[in-house]
């Protein structure tokens, strides 16, 4: 990613979350797996082991914690380290075959948290249904 300079980055799934009808984030993925009881008990082991580490070490936004419709992304200048922790979450994704989305990007919204490691961008009106446009292929005859 050296030709581009992105300033956040965020790892999504498929399936949106009903409070922001946004994708849900890594975090929701892997939990949701734990609740549906795909994960084995010892990959569920894992998965709590890495919420804790994140727990004690990247701060809560309050605008999570009163689960208002928020999207949170890691800032790419600083997150080497929360990036780190996160892959065998990743991995633990792959394993239960889960699909999801790396994503990077400038403009993630209006930003109403930040601190060191992340920001915290207001999910309404992120996303735009637009109506479909004309089909550019030829007609056949």
């Amino acid at each position: 990613m050296e030709i581009f300079n992105y300033k956040y980055v965020r790892i999504q799934g498929k399936e949106l979350a009903r409070n922001t009808m946004h994708a849900k984030g890594v975090f929701s993925m892997c939990w949701q797996l734990i609740q549906n009881d795909v994960m084995i008990e010892e990959d569920a082991d894992l998965f709590r082991e890495i919420d804790s580490w994140f727990a004690e070490n990247l701060p809560w936004p309050p605008q999570c914690k009163a689960q208002e419709p928020v999207v949170c992304w890691f800032k790419t200048e600083n997150s080497d380290e929360m990036i780190k922790m996160i892959r065998p979450a990743l991995w633990l994704l792959d394993r239960y075959e889960h699909p999801y989305f790396v994503v990077y990007t400038n403009t993630p919204g209006e930003i109403v948290y930040e601190d060191q490691f992340q920001i915290a961008a207001k999910a309404d009106g992120f996303l735009q249904i637009d109506e479909l446009q004309q089909s550019w292929s030829p007609k056949d005859d």
